[in-house]
Formats: C-alpha cells, structure tokens, sequence
C-alpha cells in the first residue's frame, strides 16, 4: 500500500499527506447510482473527484494518445478483455496493496508482477438470456448454444456483436468450443435474427416483451433495472419475460468484469491507490449492489438485493475462464463476425 493512508474500520482511507486532494478518473461506468459512490469517497477523505467519461475504447484511445502528459490517475473500465488489454499495452500501473489483494479473488485481478497488480475488478455481472414466456419454451434457449438452433429461426435479437459485452462472451464461446464450431454457432445467431442488430441491452428485453423477438441476450443488471422500476410499462415488460442463466451444466454463465486500475501516469497516486481500496470497502461494494444491481467482488461483503437474488434463484454457476483468454480471442472472434455478417 502506498505510504500516508491510515485505515479505518470500514476500510475506507483517509490520507495523512497525499499530494493533492484530488483525483482525476477516466471512467467508462455511466450508471446513476456511482454519483453515491464517488461522494462517498470523497466525504470520507475530503479528496475531491474530476471525472472524464468516455465509453472503453475512447479511454484507451485518450491514455496512448496523451502518454505521458495525462492526467489521469485511475481508470474504471466495464470490460474485463478491454482490462486485459490495457494492462498488455502497459497503460496501467501496478498497485502494491495489502488492502485489495486479501479483498478481490486472484482470478478477478489482472496478471501480478513483483512489483504489483495492474487492475482489480470491483463487481461482475451476468450475460444471460431473456426469453417470451408465451412463445419459447426455457429447455430450448438454456444454453448459450441453442440460441444458435435452428428451432429458434427468426427469433433471436441483440445488440450489435462487436460490442464489448458480446465480444467478451464470443471470446469465452470460442474458448469453449473451439474455433471452427465458435464460428459455426456465429453463423447460427446470424441466421435466427429477428431484425438487424440495433440498441443496447434494455432495447432487447422491450423487443422481446413486445413480440418483435423471442429471444435476447442482455447483462443481469439491465433486467434487474427494470425488475425494481416503479414505472408501470417496466413492470408490464417484466410479466412477459423470463431469465435463464446459461450453461448451468456445462461450464457456466459467462461473467464479465468491471474494474479499475491506476494509470501509468498517474500524478496523484496515493489518492489513486486511496480510491482503489474505497472500491473494495463494503459501502463500495454495496453501491455497485444496489446503485447498478451488479454483484460485488470482494470477500465477505454481503449485499441485500431482492431483484439480483429472484433473478438467479439466489445461487448460479459462473465461468471461470481466465480473462486473458477472452481477451486474446477477440480479435479472431471480431473476423469470425465479418465473416459471418454479424453487425
């Protein structure tokens, strides 16, 4: 842990003499209930919080392109390939911190050197499949692979396959099955389209409520957004869907991470070790539960979230595939997508 933190009970930080009391975040999370969590922080150090916001391939884009002369002194990303590759194009730096590393799992962590960790990641969430219940039978659409069967022709809706949510499960898809059968199923998907790819996650669930589609990928937290809305029409979108957590006898619902890391050329980085190790105290982590509805990483926090628990039966099974893999597998995943003609 970098020197001039003193560590409280709740394992927030307060800084003796940190640099500046300031904190400069390049942040790819754009979800209401974060406002909570940066003022949290800083009420607990009185470090005050100016934030970029840009999607993960704008912030990678800005942190090669400034180099040296950015300000940036932590970076939250939503994708565990796009951690994965910052952390191989070096734009992070490592983290010695006593705090994190007895608080995240190994395998949701980038790869450790000597001198440290380059990213930890804070919460997970599920890709899962929603479904018609008046028109889908659950026994077809329980595996990621069937999305593919041709029992589901003409059904199928996403949101467009490079974005990174799909890119990541297509990694772990690949990984699973192999290259060739990966670019199979690929085809599969294309062939049971609805409609053309088009908006994001939320968009897929109306689609499927509606009866434009019959099935639909989508990220846990977008259906537990609108399992805990008040708004009429979402609970009217709710009574006409269902959620299946993919693979629960093979090898698991894929997971994709969101983290942080502090940036290589961070100009304040014991405020930024400070913030990273915020990130992993309960309230943290009980923000990223009820704030965003995604489940917390860190090691005996416990979280009340009546949405989360209904959806996956309180319990599921989850890959755990290495995320280097995933990430490696993205850019023969992205040509299997050219060619198949999956937008």
């Amino acid at each position: 842990m970098v020197a001039g933190g003193v560590l409280l009970g709740s394992g927030v930080l307060h800084t003796a003499h940190a640099q500046d009391k300031v904190l400069n975040i390049y942040s790819a999370r754009h979800y209401p209930g974060d406002t909570q969590l940066y003022e949290g922080f800083t009420k607990a150090t009185g470090i005050q919080i100016k934030r970029v916001d840009a999607d993960d391939a704008g912030i990678l884009q800005r942190l090669k392109a400034e180099g040296t002369a950015s300000p940036a002194d932590v970076i939250l990303l939503v994708d565990a390939a796009r951690l994965w590759k910052a952390e191989t194009e070096g734009l992070f730096a490592p983290v010695n911190s006593k705090v994190l590393n007895d608080a995240i799992p190994v395998h949701l962590r980038g790869k450790a050197t000597p001198e440290g960790t380059p990213w930890f990641g804070f919460s997970t969430r599920a890709r899962v499949v929603v479904y018609d219940k008046a028109r889908v039978q659950r026994d077809n659409v329980d595996t990621y692979e069937k999305l593919a069967d041709p029992k589901n022709k003409g059904l199928l809706c996403t949101r467009s396959g490079s974005h990174p949510y799909n890119l990541s499960l297509f990694g772990a898809v690949s990984e699973h099955l192999g290259a060739a059968a990966a670019e199979t199923w690929l085809q599969g998907l294309v062939n049971n389209m609805a409609r053309k790819p088009v908006g994001g996650d939320t968009d897929q669930i109306k689609a499927v409520a509606s009866g434009e589609c019959g099935v639909a990928l989508s990220n846990s937290y977008y259906v537990a957004r609108l399992m805990r809305s008040d708004k009429p029409e979402d609970k009217a979108v709710m009574d006409k869907v269902a959620v299946v957590f993919p693979n629960q006898s093979s090898w698991g619902t894929h997971m994709n991470i969101a983290g942080g890391a502090m940036a290589k050329h961070a100009k304040n980085p014991a405020n930024a070790v400070l913030f990273l190790e915020y990130l992993a105290s309960p309230q943290a982590q009980n923000y990223f539960a009820n704030g965003n509805n995604e489940w917390p990483t860190a090691k005996g926090v416990k979280v009340d979230n009546a949405a989360l628990d209904t959806m996956s039966g309180g319990s599921f099974k989850s890959e755990t595939i290495p995320i280097s893999v995933v990430g490696m597998n993205q850019v023969k995943v992205q040509q299997m997508l050219d060619r198949v003609g999956y937008k």
